[in-house]
């Protein structure tokens, strides 16, 4: 269900085959109407992610008249929309737990080699970000959208122990 492109990130850089190079995975695209008077009016809306395969990622719900219009609005939205995920090597630090609303998504470290063991659109996340080794598992609701965005909320919640060690050090600088 998830489409893959890749796309340059600069104007300037799609002319030379230059700039930062971008994972742009389509997730979902969805037909939604709206009852008038006059009868159905149709829209779409696509649940876009993008990432850099380097440690950033992001991701948006472009909505449009039109799919292609709302798929491309997605991308856009979503490279605007770029986190950064702290990794250590092909996985991820520590085991974290991201929520929203009723999804719940487990985010584990792996070994090296063990891949990502994943459902569609948190793997859609992880593929994006450049984790190439990592557990999953999604509790609570399926929804694709709560699915992305409670793995994003997981992901931006890892510290490395550099970061960890700062944030500590002014503490036991005072202690002493």
């Amino acid at each position: 269900m998830a489409r893959e492109m890749r796309r340059f990130g600069s104007r300037e850089g799609q002319a030379r085959g230059e700039g930062p190079q971008l994972v742009e995975k389509l997730i979902s695209v969805n037909r939604v109407a709206k009852v008038h008077k006059g009868g159905k009016r149709l829209a779409f809306n696509a649940l876009a992610v993008v990432g850099d395969g380097k440690g950033r990622v992001g991701m948006a719900l472009g909505r449009s008249n039109e799919a292609a219009d709302a798929i491309r609005k997605g991308f856009v939205q979503a490279q605007r929309n770029m986190i950064a995920v702290s990794l250590r090597g092909s996985t991820i630090p520590h085991q974290v737990m991201g929520s929203s609303d009723a999804s719940r998504v487990l985010l584990k470290p792996a070994s090296p080699g063990t891949g990502i063991i994943a459902g569609g659109p948190v793997r859609a996340v992880c593929e994006a970000s450049g984790i190439r080794d990592i557990l999953t598992k999604s509790l609570g609701s399926n929804n694709a959208l709560n699915l992305v965005k409670a793995t994003l909320q997981g992901l931006q919640a890892l510290e490395s122990a550099e970061e960890i060690r700062e944030r500590r050090a002014p503490a036991a600088a005072e202690a002493v």
